[in-house]
Order: C-alpha cells, then sequence, then structure tokens
C-alpha cells in the first residue's frame, strides 16, 4: 500500500491561528483539520499567543541586553585565543592581531579577561544567578588585579 504524506501548514486568519493537516492515503482522501483558538496580541511591545481565558500561551523570553551578548563574545573571544597561543598556533599576541585584522591593544585587553576570577564569570555567564548587576564590558576592560581575591572591586564599580 502505498501513502502520501500531506503538507501541514498555518494560516492566519483575523488574529487567529489555525493549524491544517491534510492528510491522504491511497484514493480515499481525508482532511482533518484542527482549530487552536489562541490570538497574537502585543503586551509590552511584544507580540505573544494569548490562548481563550487571556492567559499568555507562551511565556515571552526577557532578551539579553546587547551589552551582556558583548560581554560574553569578549569572553569567549579571550579563551579561543588564549588555547591558540597555549597550543601553539599563534606565538604572540601580534599573531593573533595579525590573524584576526584587529589591534594588538585590543587583543591583550580582551586577554586579560581570561585572569577573571571564576565567580566573576560564572556571574557574567548567568546574570540571573548574580545578586548584584554584571560589570559593563568597558569596565572589564579597564586593568584589574590578577589576584582573584582583589577582583571583588570589578563587580562594585
Amino acid at each position: 500500500m502505498t501513502g502520501r504524506v500531506g503538507t501541514a501548514g498555518r494560516r492566519l486568519q483575523r488574529g487567529r491561528a489555525t493549524s491544517e493537516i491534510a492528510h491522504g492515503i491511497g484514493a480515499n482522501e481525508a482532511n482533518l483539520t484542527v482549530h487552536v483558538p489562541i490570538s497574537f496580541q502585543q503586551r509590552g511591545g511584544r507580540k505573544t499567543l494569548v490562548g481563550p481565558d487571556g492567559a499568555t500561551a507562551i511565556p515571552a523570553r526577557t532578551p539579553h541586553p546587547g551589552e551582556h551578548s558583548a560581554i560574553i563574545r569578549a569572553l569567549a573571544r579571550a579563551f579561543r585565543w588564549r588555547m591558540l597561543i597555549e597550543t601553539g598556533v599563534y606565538a604572540t599576541v601580534r599573531d593573533v592581531a595579525k590573524m584576526e585584522k584587529i589591534n594588538p591593544s585590543y587583543v591583550s585587553r580582551v586577554l586579560r579577561l581570561t585572569l577573571l576570577a571564576p565567580e566573576i564569570i560564572e556571574a557574567i555567564a548567568d546574570p540571573s544567578a548574580c545578586s548584584g548587576a554584571s560589570p559593563a564590558l568597558d569596565r572589564l576592560m579597564e586593568p584589574f588585579p590578577a589576584e582573584w581575591h582583589r577582583q571583588d572591586c570589578i563587580m562594585a564599580r
């Protein structure tokens, strides 16, 4: 017996979402329509799915601010560059800067982030787990003490 798998699609009709699943087997074709009573509404400047009882069907995610993602990118670069230098792929900071086509002083400042205390890196990676605010990238790019026990000034600034 040969079967034909139908297509699944969604249509938006007057703010209501419907889902249609068409499934045909052999000569007997049957259509099954599933109606899901939800609507799209603006809440807090964002579109959300709202169920029939007025409750939000899918809770909105809180996006990370751009500054936080810049810190994460800088940390990722720092640890990647350190690994490349330690494994011998690049011999110096100048080699890294040349291959990345960026300023050597920037590479040096970013590499300094690998000296941060593990608690500070965890606070940056998961700001919800930390009671205080995560430091801004421009503060992290300034000189800081290499000793972990003296780095609490970074979080306090």
